[in-house]
């Protein structure tokens, strides 16, 4: 079996999967799809996400701020009904690009080990990069929104402005590569009530991450290895291949992903392709 097979036999489980966790309204109302859906993007007809389970994250002291994971790969059983994801299973972020250069490079590298990945894409870094956000659709990959211009203090906007960041960014992506993302991840993964209200009017679950080795502060390729080395399953991992050298990363995923695949993990990826 080829590889591009065997990830578009695990990309159709995983779709399958979410299609049927996300609802039977969705099925039961088939959209109708544009002449030109590069144009105009499609309704969305996802019911709103479901309340998370009584949260165990710590706040800020004005209350309002979550600072911990909203949505983990285990949570993911309670949130959506349905097929569930392996017990083996954990699900590699990548977030901040697309970018000209490394994103390629993190292509390949998932590539050569059959692993699906998911994609927070900035809305302005498609600018210019087109090319490459849809390379990575072709690829067989999920696409997430991580909103139009990564504002670290997005959970102290109001709902308008956030709303903007969101709705901005999931046109762009839509437009550019064909796919309406229903992940949601905020900058620094920190949300507030507007960012939920925002994600959820547009069809989105909020989604941060168990794992996470800095590596965008170049901690040094040994360090983002052992962080990620630690991951088991159920975990959501998070790495970069925007916003700057991601050198030390990809070096690091090379040593991580075989490493994690021959303890038995299995590689999911989260979303589906709209």
């Amino acid at each position: 079996m080829t590889s591009l097979s065997r990830r578009r036999l695990i990309g159709a489980g995983i779709v399958a999967a979410s299609v049927a966790a996300l609802g039977r309204d969705a099925l039961a109302h088939p959209r109708t799809v544009p002449n030109n859906p590069a144009r105009t993007p499609p309704p969305l007809l996802l019911p709103p996400p479901r309340p998370a389970p009584p949260p165990s994250p710590s706040v800020s002291p004005s209350g309002s701020v979550l600072t911990r994971p909203v949505y983990t790969l285990k949570e993911f059983r309670q949130i959506v009904p349905g097929p569930e994801f392996p017990d083996n299973a954990v699900a590699l972020t990548i977030d901040d690009g697309p970018h000209g250069g490394w994103t390629p490079q993190v292509l390949r590298l998932l590539e050569k080990y059959h692993v699906p990945a998911t994609f927070c894409m900035i809305g302005n870094q498609i600018l210019g990069q087109e090319a490459v956000a849809r390379s990575v659709v072709n690829a067989g990959h999920q696409v997430a929104n991580h909103t139009w211009s990564h504002p670290a203090q997005l959970a102290t906007m109001p709902l308008d402005k956030v709303q903007q960041e969101v709705e901005r960014a999931q046109e762009k992506i839509h437009e550019t590569t064909g796919r309406t993302p229903t992940i949601f991840r905020a900058p620094g993964g920190t949300c507030s009530p507007a960012v939920f209200e925002a994600a959820a009017k547009a069809g989105m679950v909020p989604v941060n991450w168990d794992r996470d080795p800095r590596d965008w502060t170049k901690p040094g390729t040994s360090y983002i290895t052992n962080k990620l080395l630690a991951a088991k399953a159920g975990d959501i991992l998070l790495c970069h291949d925007g916003g700057g050298d991601r050198s030390q990363t990809c070096a690091a995923l090379k040593t991580v992903i075989p490493a994690l695949q021959s303890r038995g993990l299995q590689f999911v990826a989260l979303g589906v392709q709209l």
